[in-house]
């Protein structure tokens, strides 16, 4: 099978994937279980790559199982984390504006929307899996799984530290400031973006692999400027009076030490 006819059927499952978000969305009466779709859909387009093609053996399971493990953790971390909890702001803006049609307006501008940039997002998986050359393992796939299980820890243990954080009435009203937080405001986010820059590693040296980088370029983009931080520190700033000052002592992005608090 072509690569081409691989692309279009994957794009076909993710566009299933979504679609069955949506009928949970309408069950459920909340248009953010699609999180919770998210990291499957990557992980349907690996194993869907990986049944029609074969691929290389090696670096096929190499990609398959590294998408497959960030997919399950994630999945699990945004169920838990949103159970019981009300619809996110952002959805129930969206909501707000005629929403009498948002339930079928939705299946396009965010379920259907989604889908299309898991399929842009999963470039790199999809020809790193179905490529037959290299034939073996190589360095660069050695140093993509090294920066991939850096960005997953930075990734698993932010999120982790976060929920406990926000579990304890404590902390209510407080910003997070200790762990991995202490060095970035988003370490979530950046070990997403690691992630997601060792796949097209693995990717890059597979024929037509170099023109993938479109996948971490527009990740990097949606996390920093749209979806991510942006949106995430716009919403804290309605929240944390602190704010201003967590912005002085700790990175916005790039992990390193936090100034001094001033006297």
């Amino acid at each position: 099978m072509s690569l081409i006819a691989v692309m279009l059927l994957n794009l076909l499952a993710v566009l299933a994937v979504m679609g069955v978000a949506w009928l949970v969305h309408l069950w459920r009466g909340k248009v953010s279980v699609v999180d919770g779709f998210w990291g499957p859909g990557f992980a349907v387009v690996a194993w869907l790559t990986y049944l029609l093609t074969g691929g290389t053996l090696e670096r096929g399971i190499l990609l398959v199982a590294l998408v497959s493990l960030w997919a399950v953790r994630l999945a699990a971390h945004v169920t838990r984390r949103n159970w019981g909890k009300p619809e996110d702001p952002r959805y129930a803006d969206m909501r707000a504006d005629r929403p009498e049609v948002f339930w079928i307006r939705s299946l396009v501008t965010v379920f259907g929307l989604q889908a299309v940039l898991v399929w842009i997002l999963a470039l790199p998986l999809q020809l790193g899996i179905a490529a037959s050359a290299p034939p073996e393992l190589t360095w660069l796939d050695l140093l993509g799984l090294l920066l991939w299980s850096f960005g997953f820890y930075w990734e698993a243990v932010g999120d982790e530290q976060l929920y406990r954080f926000k579990a304890d009435p404590v902390n209510k009203g407080r910003i997070l400031d200790t762990g991995l937080w202490r060095y970035t405001r988003h370490p979530n986010y950046f070990g997403e973006t690691v992630m997601w820059w060792a796949i097209f590693v693995v990717a890059c040296q597979v024929p037509g692999g170099a023109w993938t980088v479109i996948s971490p370029l527009l990740l990097t983009f949606l996390l920093l400027k749209v979806s991510g931080v942006t949106l995430t520190e716009k919403k804290m700033g309605e929240r944390h009076s602190e704010l201003a000052a967590y912005k002085q002592r700790v990175s916005p992005f790039f992990p390193r030490p936090p100034k001094e608090r001033k006297r």
